[in-house]
């Protein structure tokens, strides 16, 4: 489960995002962090995901399933990413960052899970808890827990999610693999 705690630094962690999102672009580079100015709390390995929101609408979302730098870095660099690289979007302009919602999700470790069929799959699942990661024949995708709230039914779920990799709906094998995590969520206006 999530490490307890990340909730206290909020404002830290939102101002880190819309440092990197003005820094991208005034310069149109990642900002270069220095973990040791943080918390030793926030220099912890974990893995982040970064959602823009606008009025409302995506505007962007990147991040990554594994820790492997710390946490001020993962965030400052995904905020980045979710302004400027994300494929379904243009980038950021710096007309739009006051209007933007910044959502940070902080993940646990993935689990694997373990199952016979996709209807025990199905029913394993905790519907507004578990993010899950599908991996089958070199395809992978993620849905966050906080894409229950548009898709609310386990099956659906997992239906989207397999999509996603770029798997049919139907599509069912017995190398598939998944894992579940959980998020801390820290949300707030980018002002």
């Amino acid at each position: 489960m999530p490490q307890a705690g990340f909730l206290e630094f909020r404002s830290e962690l939102l101002d880190l995002c819309l440092v990197s999102i003005r820094h991208g672009i005034d310069t149109g580079r990642v900002i270069r962090i220095e973990p040791a100015r943080f918390d030793p709390a926030l220099n912890v390995r974990r893995a982040s995901f970064v959602t823009l929101l606008k009025n409302g609408d995506l505007r962007g979302c990147i991040g990554s399933l594994r820790a492997t730098r710390p946490l001020v870095i993962d965030v400052a660099r995904n905020a980045y990413a979710a302004a400027f690289s994300d494929p379904r979007f243009t980038k950021v302009s710096a007309g739009e960052v006051g209007a933007l919602d910044i959502h940070i999700s902080i993940l646990s470790q993935p689990e694997t899970m373990s199952f016979c069929s996709e209807s025990d799959l199905v029913g394993q699942l905790r519907p507004g808890i578990d993010g899950l990661v599908i991996e089958d024949n070199g395809h992978r995708g993620t849905f966050l827990p906080s894409v229950w709230e548009s898709l609310p039914e386990p099956q659906m779920f997992l239906n989207q999610l397999k999509r996603k990799a770029g798997l049919a709906e139907s599509h069912w094998s017995e190398h598939i693999k998944v894992s579940r995590y959980a998020t801390e969520t820290i949300t707030g206006p980018s002002e």
